[in-house]
């Protein structure tokens, strides 16, 4: 599978459909939650499409806009253009993804893609621009007759496992390769510590592109399983008694070109940009958790004893702290936050990231002693002489501190903030009513 050449300029994307024989492209972004939107043109409308926009209906849109204000349009990136490596040769399909805009040529505030562009601008103005590399984990489960999901094994493979344990890694490959032709550096791809539980890593880079892979990343896996007769999940919880699905979001800026979290005088050779980076993040984390760990679901991945943070502590080395250190310096020098999940939408969650390591900065938030034991060998008493707080137990927690931030609000802008908070208290209130099997196994034969 060759890899396609990339694309900068509308030029190079009208040249390259020519080359590749292109007859459609998906034009894609993103709504509030996340939640990939797509509708496909037409190769002979692409070049309108680049010169005006495409118009679409914003009031069907999650947390976009009311039916009377409905008319928004896509303005398409051409970066972001990608070949779709499973479709045909001949009579090419491509997908796209562009930034949402109101008829007056204003952007759309309400865009996830513009939040993120608005953080990197705030960074930029204090001399910083931010890389950003994330570890996202997936299910591959069986389909039923019918093609739909279940959360039937693929496999009873742990972690690194192979052939025959790991029974999808053929899948996996497929997966890999399609990543490699639509431009992805392939780092690490393997099983993971869950039966049916898969990774794969791609080289960093800068964050609105980063957030874009993401984007791409789920997209391409769910479709390729799915080709293959697989279904690829990203909900964090989808199986009880066994390790979730996390995306550990490695982080650094950078200022005039070097690393700014790297200081080789100190005794940890971290900056004091990176300690107080690792303050903000550790300050604000709670208020932005709803954001990193958005569903009811998120919560039953932060529980003791399955790898995932639960105290909001860092260190060097220690793994049960929500930030950890990696061990490279230099130009690999990173602050790791470990809590959020596959299921976030990263243009929120990675503004949020880099303004609350902006807020740490600017402020100069200490991040305290590292906490070097295993934070769940300590007993709660313990805890609390420490001063070590825990993220919040569940997403009702999680939107209760969200609601009352000032910091959040701005960060996302009043339209983001309120449509997301409002989606996801409803969430809640929805899964609350609900009776579940569990209360049916656990009370029913009972009382």
């Amino acid at each position: 599978m060759v890899q396609m050449k990339k694309c900068t300029t509308k030029e190079d994307v009208l040249e390259t459909v020519k080359e590749r024989d292109v007859k459609f492209i998906r034009t894609q972004f993103t709504d509030t939650l996340g939640i990939i939107k797509s509708w496909a043109i037409p190769v002979e409308q692409l070049e309108e499409a680049f010169e005006n926009g495409v118009m679409f209906d914003g009031s069907s849109i999650q947390g976009f806009t009311r039916i009377e204000e409905s008319d928004m349009k896509l303005v398409l990136d051409p970066s972001t253009f990608r070949i779709l490596p499973w479709r045909p040769a001949t009579g090419a399909v491509a997908r796209i993804l562009g930034d949402v805009y109101l008829p007056d040529g204003k952007p759309f505030q309400g865009d996830p893609r513009y939040v993120l562009k608005s953080a990197i601008k705030e960074a930029e103005k204090m001399g910083f621009s931010m890389n950003l590399g994330p570890e996202l984990e997936f299910f591959l489960f069986k389909l039923d007759a019918n093609g739909n999901p279940t959360t039937e094994l693929t496999d009873q493979g742990g972690y690194f496992d192979f052939a025959p344990l790991d029974r999808a890694q053929d899948v996996r490959r497929d997966i890999d390769y399609a990543l490699e032709h639509m431009g992805f550096h392939i780092e690490a791809s393997h099983h993971e510590v869950a039966p049916s539980q898969h990774e794969i890593d791609f080289r960093f880079g800068d964050v609105l592109s980063t957030a874009d892979n993401v984007v791409t990343f789920k997209y391409v896996v769910k479709s390729i399983a799915y080709h293959k007769g697989y279904y690829a999940t990203f909900m964090p919880k989808p199986l009880f008694g066994v390790n979730g699905s996390g995306m550990h979001t490695n982080q650094s800026l950078l200022k005039n070109g070097e690393n700014a979290f790297y200081d080789p005088s100190t005794p940890n050779q971290l900056s004091e940009d990176a300690m107080y980076y690792i303050g903000g993040l550790l300050k604000h984390i709670r208020e932005f958790a709803a954001v990193t760990n958005p569903l009811v679901n998120s919560y039953k991945r932060i529980v003791p004893g399955y790898e995932a943070p639960v105290y909001i502590t860092w260190s060097a080395s220690n793994r049960s702290s929500l930030i950890r250190i990696p061990a490279p310096r230099g130009k690999g020098t990173r602050v790791e936050l470990r809590c959020p999940d596959p299921a976030c939408n990263p243009y929120l969650a990675f503004a949020l990231m880099l303004m609350s390591g902006l807020d740490g900065i600017k402020n100069k938030i200490e991040p305290g002693e590292p906490t070097n034991m295993n934070i769940f060998h300590l007993t709660e008493k313990e805890r609390q002489e420490k001063g070590i707080l825990s993220l919040p137990a569940n997403l009702k927690e999680a939107t209760d501190e969200m609601k009352k931030s000032e910091f959040v609000k701005e960060v996302l802008g009043p339209h983001v903030f309120e449509n997301y908070l409002c989606a996801k208290i409803a969430e809640w209130d929805e899964y609350k009513a609900m009776v579940h099997p569990w209360e049916l196994n656990k009370y029913l034969h009972m009382l």
